[in-house]
C-alpha cells in the first residue's frame, strides 16, 4: 500500500500539500489507506517488505514485454510512415496525435470512477493489456489481404483501429500508474523507471534490429502483417505477466461518484490546489511535441529521401535514447526529486525542433546523415511523461491518484486538436514554421517548472 498520506483539507496551502506529501511517507503515525481505513505505518512498512519486491519485478517485467510490442509501433516513425502509405494526406497525419491524446484523456477520466472503487487495482491493470492486443490482430489480418493499400476501407480502418488501441491503452496506463501509486514507495519508483525503460529498452533494441528491418523491407508493404501481428503477441504476454503482481485488497469500496460528480472533482482539484494547476499548464505546453511527432519521418522523406529500410534505425536510436535517459532520470529522480529532472527533459524536449529546423538550413548530405539524430532527441519524450506521472503521484493524496492522473490526461489533451491544423499548415507553409513556433511553446513549459514545488523538500 502506498504510504501516502490522508486527503488534505480544502483550505490547505500548496506549500503545506508539498510538505505533507513528502512527511506523511515516514512520519505520521497512523493514516487512511486507499479505501479510508485506518491503517499503521507499522503495518504499511511490512507490507512493503512481504510485496514491493515482487511487485517490482512484476511490473518492471510487465513493461519490458509491452515495450517490446511497443517499439515495432512507434508513433514517430511506423504509424505515421503507414498511414502515409494507404493516404498520404498531411491533415489525416495530423489526426494521429488527437486520436493518441483523446483516446489516452476522456476515457480514463470517465474509468477512474470504476478504478477507484475496485478493491483489486490489478484487475484493470490485466484485463487492459489483453484488450490491447485486439486492434492488432485485426490490422494484421487487414494487411493480408492483396494489395491492401489501394483498398479504400484501409486508411478507414487503420485510423478505427488506431482510435480503439489508444483508448484501451489510456485505460491501461491509469491502471498501471494506479497499481504503482499504490504499491510502490516515491523513492523506488524511479528505480522502477530504470529496470522497466532503462534495462527494458535493451531486448526491444535487439528485437527491432533482428525484425523490424526485415518486415519493413517486404515487397508491397506485406511485412506490416508480420509487425501488427508480432505487437499483438507482446502485449498478450504483457497480460499474463501482469498476473503476478501481488496486491493486498483494499479494506471496503468507496462510493462511486456519478459522471457529473468526477469532473465537478476534477474541477475543485484545480481550484484548490496552486501546485497541480501549474503542473497542467506546464503539461499542455509540453503537450506541443506530440503535435509534432508524426512530422519528422515525413520531413525526412520529403526533405532528404529517407525511409524505407532506414526507419528501423531510427526506432532503434529511438529506443537507445529511451533507454539511456531513463536510467539517468530514474536514478536523478529517486535521490533528487522529480521536478528538476522534469525541468530538464522539457528543455531538452525543445531541443528537438529546433535541431530539425536546423538540418534543414545546411548541406543536405550532412542533414541526411544527422537526421537520425533526431530520433535520439525524441527518445526522451517517454521519460518525460513518466516522470510526469510519478510527481503527480507524489503531489497528491493516493486516494486520489486515479482522479488527478486522469485530470492532469484531460487537460493535457486540449492542446492536441490543433493537430490536423498544425498538419496543414506544414503543407501549407513549412516544416520550419511550425517546428519553431512549437520549439518556443515547448521551452516554456520548461519555464513554468521553476514555479512547482519539490514535494520532498517542501520548497519551490
Amino acid at each position: 500500500m502506498n504510504p501516502q498520506g490522508a486527503k488534505a483539507p480544502p483550505d490547505q496551502t500548496t506549500t503545506e500539500v508539498g510538505r505533507n506529501a513528502a512527511s506523511e511517507i515516514s512520519e505520521s503515525p497512523a493514516r487512511e489507506d486507499l479505501a479510508g481505513t485506518p491503517r499503521s505505518s507499522v503495518d504499511e512498512h511490512a507490507a512493503y517488505e512481504i510485496h514491493e519486491p515482487r511487485n517490482l519485478i512484476a511490473l518492471a517485467f510487465h513493461q519490458v514485454v509491452l515495450r517490446i510490442g511497443w517499439v515495432f509501433k512507434t508513433e514517430t516513425v511506423i504509424m505515421p510512415a503507414f498511414l502515409d502509405s494507404v493516404s498520404g494526406a498531411g491533415w489525416m497525419r495530423g489526426l494521429l496525435p488527437v486520436i493518441n491524446r483523446v483516446g489516452q484523456s476522456v476515457p480514463p477520466a470517465i474509468f477512474s470512477r470504476q478504478l477507484k472503487v475496485m478493491r483489486h487495482k490489478k484487475l484493470g491493470l490485466v484485463s487492459c493489456t489483453f484488450l490491447l492486443a485486439i486492434p492488432f490482430v485485426v490490422l494484421a489480418v487487414g494487411c493480408s489481404v492483396s494489395g491492401y493499400r489501394d483498398q479504400w476501407w484501409m486508411a478507414p480502418l487503420f485510423l478505427a483501429m488506431y482510435g480503439m488501441f489508444f483508448t484501451i491503452n489510456g485505460l491501461n496506463n491509469l491502471s498501471y500508474d494506479t497499481v504503482q501509486g499504490k504499491l510502490i514507495r516515491p523513492a523506488r519508483r524511479g528505480r522502477l523507471v530504470v529496470l522497466s525503460v532503462g534495462i527494458g529498452s535493451i531486448p526491444a533494441v535487439l528485437a527491432a534490429w533482428w525484425w523490424l528491418g526485415a518486415w519493413l523491407a517486404w515487397p508491397d508493404g506485406s511485412g506490416y502483417a508480420a509487425i501488427y501481428g508480432f505487437i499483438a503477441c507482446c502485449f498478450v504476454a504483457a497480460g499474463f505477466i501482469a498476473l503476478a503482481v501481488r496486491e493486498p485488497p483494499d479494506a471496503h469500496a468507496l462510493t462511486r461518484d456519478s459522471v457529473s460528480q468526477h469532473f465537478a472533482g476534477s474541477w475543485h482539484i484545480l481550484r484548490r490546489d496552486a501546485n497541480f494547476r501549474r503542473l497542467v499548464v506546464a503539461t499542455v505546453l509540453f503537450a506541443t511535441v506530440l503535435l509534432l511527432f508524426p512530422h519528422y519521418q515525413a520531413l525526412g522523406r520529403e526533405r532528404f529521401g529517407l525511409g524505407g529500410a532506414r526507419m528501423m534505425t531510427w526506432v532503434v536510436m529511438q529506443n537507445i535514447s529511451l533507454g539511456l535517459a531513463s536510467l539517468i532520470a530514474g536514478t536523478f529522480a529517486d535521490r533528487l526529486g522529480n521536478r528538476l529532472v522534469l525541468r530538464c527533459l522539457f528543455f531538452a524536449a525543445a531541443l528537438t525542433p529546433i535541431f530539425a529546423v536546423v538540418l534543414t538550413q545546411v548541406d543536405p548530405d550532412i542533414g541526411r546523415h544527422a537526421f537520425p539524430v533526431i530520433f535520439v532527441l525524441l527518445g526522451m519524450t517517454p521519460v518525460t511523461q513518466r516522470t510526469l506521472i510519478n510527481y503527480t503521484l507524489e503531489i497528491s493524496p493516493t486516494a486520489e491518484h486515479p482522479r488527478y492522473l486522469s485530470t492532469l490526461s484531460v487537460c493535457a489533451a486540449a492542446p492536441i486538436f490543433f493537430a490536423p491544423l498544425a498538419g496543414w499548415l506544414i503543407d501549407r507553409t513549412s516544416f520550419e514554421l511550425i517546428f519553431t513556433l512549437g520549439a518556443v511553446l515547448i521551452a516554456s513549459s520548461g519555464l513554468l517548472t521553476f514555479s512547482l514545488i519539490e514535494p520532498r523538500h517542501g520548497l519551490r
